[in-house]
């Protein structure tokens, strides 16, 4: 069994190639040719907490994967998510390869993002505005600045300070200059592009804020809240990443707040469409300059299974990582 810890998947993940892995995985995901279950968890209730199991075979790659991630959002001394992955032999169901699956959540996310802000941002974008902080914001920050030539980068966050570090570590390894917004409604404000990359249980998105024609990706996940107000997701065309993984209840015994399509204002009819058929041109993206656009990530495991290949692909290739036996 291959091991690979998180420097060496880091050190793997070329967020071009994965973007493009991802493309194919989703096209795959629309047209039936994925087996992925709808996930479940183990829930932790005296700690909020939950262990969820993420299966997906995507035959296109021959990757047979499982990931198993936990969320923990009264941590504070280490992350909230925290995961592993394990991959299979395809052919014979024989454990292959043990992965840090931290890595692979922050870039694969990320990557999805910056798919579907190619997909479905005007082309003459150029303010991109980055909320939060943490994890996943830097991972936007690196991967949806690939994909638009953005001239000005701005981070805003409810904490200044750790906003103000992000974007001088950004701007120094970059060279793109990177400002800070006074406030998150600026930052909004200012906007042809927001990344939500929150744990907020309040939005933090809100319609009154967005001018005509921005684009929003929001990945954030609280079961007590969501970081998108009702407002914005009804205004806008909106895209996933599987009908299915959206519409489906939150796991048994966690708050449903943050089921991002529920009764009344927002119907499963709202959702235009999935990410794969815009990668394959089955359904339509932007139709003019002045839409909203949103694309909400619930995290789906065919893109953990596809990361997952590109990255083994790769070690094997540069033989990196162990071997161990069971």
């Amino acid at each position: 069994m291959l091991v690979l810890s998180r420097a060496e998947v880091e050190s793997l993940l070329d967020p071009d190639l994965l973007r493009e892995t991802l493309a194919v995985a989703f096209a795959d995901l629309s047209a039936g040719k994925v087996s992925m279950p709808t996930r479940i968890a183990a829930m932790v209730a005296e700690r909020d907490g939950l262990l969820a199991a993420m299966p997906a075979y995507f035959p296109s790659a021959s990757a047979l994967t499982t990931k198993l991630v936990s969320l923990f959002p009264r941590n504070t001394d280490r992350p909230t998510h925290q995961a592993v992955i394990v991959a299979f032999d395809a052919a014979t169901g024989t454990p292959a390869a043990l992965l840090d699956g931290e890595a692979i959540t922050a870039a694969r996310t990320a990557a999805g993002s910056a798919l579907a802000t190619d997909l479905l941002a005007r082309k003459d974008a150029r303010t991109l505005v980055v909320i939060g902080t943490g994890v996943q914001a830097r991972a936007h920050l690196s991967a949806v600045t690939r994909v638009r030539p953005f001239e000005r980068v701005t981070i805003a966050a409810r904490d200044v300070e750790k906003a103000k570090a992000l974007a001088r570590e950004f701007q120094e390894r970059t060279g793109q200059r990177t400002t800070v917004a006074a406030t998150i409604e600026q930052g909004q404000r200012d906007a042809d592009v927001v990344c939500a990359c929150t744990h907020s249980p309040e939005p933090v998105v809100r319609r009154e804020h967005l001018r005509d024609g921005t684009h929003i990706t929001s990945v954030g996940y609280n079961t007590a809240g969501r970081e998108v107000d009702e407002a914005t997701v009804a205004d806008a065309l909106v895209v996933v990443e599987s009908r299915s993984a959206v519409l489906a209840a939150p796991p048994s015994g966690s708050n449903d707040l943050n089921w991002p399509i529920r009764d009344g204002r927002i119907t499963a009819d709202h959702i235009h469409a999935e990410i794969g058929e815009l990668v394959t041109r089955k359904r339509p993206g932007r139709a003019n300059d002045r839409q909203i656009t949103l694309y909400k990530s619930v995290g789906v495991a065919v893109e953990d299974a596809a990361a997952t290949a590109l990255v083994l692909r790769l070690a094997r290739e540069r033989g990196v990582g162990r071997e161990i036996a069971l």
